[in-house]
């Protein structure tokens, strides 16, 4: 599998590449979310249905222009997502149209993350944008937190993998609605 820096990922990615990288927590697969068929190829690598929607992480909020309707929730709402980024804190935010089908899902709003992981940071501003970030595991398989538990299968499939060691959280981060607050993901 080859090992990519950020700027090689970045460029795999612009060429409909999905890649391995690390997170937060777990290991993530991702590719460019406005590239349907790197999504569907990512989807497909996973097992995933397309209905369930995916997370977008950015290394900025300016990242998320044109893809989060902030004007869709109230001040105290939308201070209170901003407030929490950078971190580990996914929300579910009113998507603009801009925002595909194959990343909303079944969904009207999309989750997105605004990550602190210097790994995520640095791909995402070598991208020049916010990236697809799921689990680089199988559907119902246990998310890989080292880059040696990644499935050889799955790496197989994949174009490349972007070296570094997860944040070192428990679990995946949280996901909560911004229009309510709900957790959604504990």
């Amino acid at each position: 599998m080859p090992q990519l820096s950020p700027a090689q990922a970045a460029t795999a990615l612009r060429a409909g590449g999905v890649i391995a990288y690390p997170t937060e927590a777990v290991w993530g697969l991702g590719c460019d979310p406005l590239d349907e068929a790197a999504v569907l190829r990512l989807l497909a690598v996973k097992q995933r249905p397309v209905d369930k929607g995916l997370i977008l992480v950015a290394a900025s909020v300016a990242q998320l222009d044109g893809l989060a309707d902030w004007a869709d929730l109230p001040r105290e709402r939308r201070d209170t997502v901003l407030a929490s980024w950078p971190g580990p804190h996914t929300w579910i935010i009113p998507a603009t149209a801009r925002v595909p089908r194959w990343i909303t899902g079944a969904h009207d709003g999309v989750a997105m993350r605004v990550s602190a992981h210097p790994a995520v940071i640095a791909l995402c501003k070598a991208f020049g944008g916010a990236l697809v970030s799921t689990s680089a595991n199988p559907a119902g398989a246990p998310p890989p937190r080292t880059a040696a538990a990644l499935d050889p299968a799955l790496l197989a499939a994949i174009d490349g993998c972007v070296p570094g060691d997860t944040g070192g959280l428990a679990r995946p981060t949280p996901i909560r609605d911004a229009r309510s607050g709900a957790e959604l993901r504990a």
